[in-house]
């Protein structure tokens, strides 16, 4: 009977659960509004910074860096392949491995999709001060670091 008393009063507005999900879709949908023009996807702009970070990356590390799914990974890749977004090549170390390189259309995208994630973020935290900013920041960063070790 107490559980579901605290169930009952248990309130959306009051779960970190709710509320990062509910955050994170809006971020989401901001952040595909200001790219849609460039032809991307949230999930095309992920990849994408991770290859501007370092180029030339197996699907593999892109997986473990992004933490996705192989299978999302796979579909994400080859609708960016499609799109003349990255290219893969063989290996020079392993022959079963393809490495994943941007083309120039996705180079040429950087500067404007980056100032479209930057635009967002300030949208998203824009009545915050700064200490508030870094503070949020890093207490999201544990919450995940926490949720990775289970």
């Amino acid at each position: 009977m107490q559980v579901f008393s605290y169930l009952m009063s248990f309130s959306k507005s009051q779960s970190a659960g709710y509320l990062a999900n509910h955050m994170a879709r809006l971020f989401a949908t901001g952040l595909q509004r200001r790219i849609a023009p460039l032809g991307l996807a949230p999930a095309q702009f992920m990849v994408l910074l991770e290859l501007w970070q370092e180029d030339g990356q197996t699907q593999s590390m892109l997986n473990h860096r992004l933490d996705v799914e192989q299978a999302t990974m796979a579909n994400t890749l080859s609708r960016m392949e499609r799109d003349g977004l990255i290219e893969r090549k063989p290996s020079d170390k392993d022959r079963r491995a393809k490495l994943i390189y941007l083309t120039g259309k996705s180079q040429g995208l950087q500067e404007h999709a980056t100032q479209a994630a930057l635009a967002q973020n300030d949208v998203a935290l824009g009545l915050l001060s700064e200490a508030e900013k870094a503070t949020l920041i890093d207490m999201m960063q544990r919450v995940i670091s926490s949720m990775k070790r289970g």
